[in-house]
């Protein structure tokens, strides 16, 4: 139960980032409210890897010994719901949850996340996580040598195609369509005996997540155990816009070196502005919070 509605420093956000963030402005002495929801976007990845003490940990068990350990820290305090607007004030800024409870703070950090958009494929939402993936370096080593296939076309289909011939050699990419990629690309993936099919892709056939084929319109079944894909997406939280966070044409939330917005007052970390990685997170995150730390110190001095 939060008590108070004033903060020296708002997390909207409680997964990798936001508690990294927590943790270094809780051991700076700093008063902080971290708002959650309660959906990561990778909540229905088996397992988390590539984060050194961490790797095969499932999400979840990273999730709960952070926020176990935040925890004890008595500066920070946790607010579970969702944060639907913000607002600056003469003092910093206000937020108001979905449940209408209102908050106020000198700063916020937003470790808010990405919220993907699943292709119109049936089996591809049961999927995504789980056997389709995006990244190699995250889940690559687990189905090395394995048929694999990549949904992608043109400068994405091909770059995924080079990328992944680096953790097998059995490859097929599914363009679902006319192939865009040029001549040049073409030949390439061919000189590397990448596969590469044109015809659209009716479904992917799956069990508890597990792909086992990707069927095509002409009702040919091509066998993979893994898909790759990078789906579109929108930022999580409509917030950082709304109060002015300058956007890249990638989509995310532009930040400094010092994962400030383009809004003072305002950081963000993790996967909203930049490298979907847990151990990323985790690292601009920690950084969110000493900088926010910096910034209130320097203002107070």
């Amino acid at each position: 139960m939060v008590h108070t509605t004033d903060f020296e420093v708002i997390i909207i956000g409680g997964s990798y980032a936001g508690l990294a963030a927590a943790m270094s402005l809780g051991r700076a002495l700093r008063q902080v409210l971290v708002i959650d929801s309660g959906k990561p976007c990778n909540r229905q990845a088996p397992h988390s890897h590539n984060f050194i003490t961490q790797d095969g940990q499932t999400p979840k068990q990273i999730l709960v010994s952070a926020k176990d350990q935040v925890a004890k820290y008595d500066t920070i305090k946790f607010y579970d719901g969702l944060a639907a607007s913000g607002a600056k004030t003469e003092s910093g800024f206000e937020i108001k949850t979905a449940t209408g409870d209102t908050f106020s703070a000198k700063k916020l950090i937003f470790t808010t996340g990405l919220k993907d958009i699943m292709p119109a494929l049936e089996g591809f939402s049961e999927c995504w996580g789980i056997s389709i993936i995006h990244c190699p370096y995250c889940h690559g080593y687990e189905v090395r040598h394995e048929k694999t296939g990549i949904l992608g076309n043109g400068d994405a289909g091909f770059h995924y195609g080079q990328l992944i011939s680096n953790w097998t050699k059995q490859l097929v990419l599914f363009t679902n369509g006319k192939s865009t990629l040029t001549a040049e690309q073409t030949a390439k993936l061919k000189q590397h005996h990448i596969q590469i099919i044109e015809t659209e892709v009716d479904r992917i056939a799956q069990e508890s997540g597990q792909v086992s084929a990707v069927i095509l319109k002409d009702k040919a079944s091509v066998p993979v155990r893994t898909i790759y894909n990078r789906p579109d997406f929108v930022q999580h939280s409509p917030i950082p816009v709304s109060l002015g966070c300058e956007i890249t044409e990638q989509g995310l939330i532009k930040v400094d070196a010092f994962q400030r917005t383009s809004v003072q007052g305002v950081y963000a970390s993790g996967d909203n502005s930049g490298m979907r990685s847990v151990s990323v997170a985790v690292a601009t995150g920690s950084s969110a919070g000493a900088f926010a730390t910096n910034d209130l110190i320097a203002e107070e001095f």
